[in-house]
């Protein structure tokens, strides 16, 4: 199989590919509906060397900089509480965390997790962290711009492994909401 973008030795349907998941994210696609279907997602092997955004676009292609998104982890505070959602933005672009997040989250103070919490809460790996499998309850903030995006790469829950997908897969997940101006 030949990934939709990028320049990759090695695709497959990420359904084929549950093994290299973590364990979240294999059993997000196991249940997965909604209107793409789960075989139109494609895993990708990478180098878990290279999972950060720039140097994963210097060795699979540089356009891949412009057709990723990167998924973060933040906390929002208020009082006592602590509300944990994931947020997934353009990775050329910031998460507007102490203006969008925080509205969004009806917070008083938002920011980013610490890698331990964000690790713990999602079950994935630092720096493939991704908005799929994530717990049910959380809220997922998904940029307009990723929801109206053909294709992106995004984290697999390992550093190994990235996932391709269809922006609307995204906008689809269960506590999805797609927002203008989460990111700037």
């Amino acid at each position: 199989m030949r990934a939709p973008i990028g320049n990759f030795d090695d695709a497959a349907p990420a359904t084929e590919r549950l093994d290299l998941l973590a364990d979240p994210v294999a059993a997000a696609l196991r249940g997965w509906h909604g209107a793409v279907p789960a075989a139109e997602l494609v895993h990708v092997d990478s180098d878990p060397e290279v999972a950060d955004t720039a140097v994963f676009c210097e060795t699979y292609g540089q356009d891949l900089l412009e057709q990723s998104a990167n998924c973060v982890v933040v906390a929002g505070k208020r009082g006592g509480n602590v509300t944990l959602a994931a947020c997934v933005v353009l990775s050329t672009t910031r998460v507007d965390v102490n203006g969008t997040v925080r509205r969004r989250l009806d917070v008083r103070k938002a920011s980013f997790a610490p890698t331990a919490t964000a690790t713990a809460e999602t079950g994935m790996e630092y720096g493939g962290i991704t908005p799929i499998g994530l717990p049910e309850s959380w809220p997922v903030l998904v940029d307009a711009r990723v929801a109206d995006a053909p294709y992106l790469v995004i984290g697999s829950g390992r550093r190994r492994g990235k996932l391709i997908v269809p922006g609307k897969a995204l906008a689809e997940l269960p506590g999805a909401a797609v927002l203008d101006g989460l990111a700037g």
